[in-house]
Formats: C-alpha cells, structure tokens, sequence
C-alpha cells in the first residue's frame, strides 16, 4: 500500500486520517472490503491459503479461535 501526502509535512490531522484508515482496513478481513480498496496476491487468488514457502496460513485464512477451515 501506498499513502502519498502532497503537502510536504503532514499535519496531525493528516497522519490521524491515515491511521484512521489504516486500523479499520487492519480491523476487516480481506474478502469483506471491495475489490478496489484490496487487490489479493496472485497465489492468494488461486485459492490457496499458505504462501509460498511459507508454513502458517496467511491472516485471512485463519478463522476466530485461530481454527483453520
């Protein structure tokens, strides 16, 4: 993700909306948030659930509880 601030220095006020967003788009899981606002990684669009080379399930696979599908 990219945030882009125009204005040279940000303000308060400008850093508070960034954090703003970015802790509901933390607080969300991926398929719940349009498609603009999250594009899934290509392995992710496949269907699978685990990196690659990785060995634990990426966040949005998990369910609550930690209790994978």
């Amino acid at each position: 993700m990219t945030i882009r601030l125009l204005s040279g220095d940000p303000t308060p006020e400008e850093l508070a909306a960034v954090l703003a967003v970015l802790h509901a788009l933390a607080h969300h899981r991926a398929e719940d948030l349009p498609a603009d606002v999250v594009r899934p990684a290509p392995w992710s669009r496949g269907g699978r659930r685990v990196r690659p080379g990785g060995r634990s399930e990426a966040g949005w696979a998990r369910r609550a509880g930690g209790v994978s599908p």
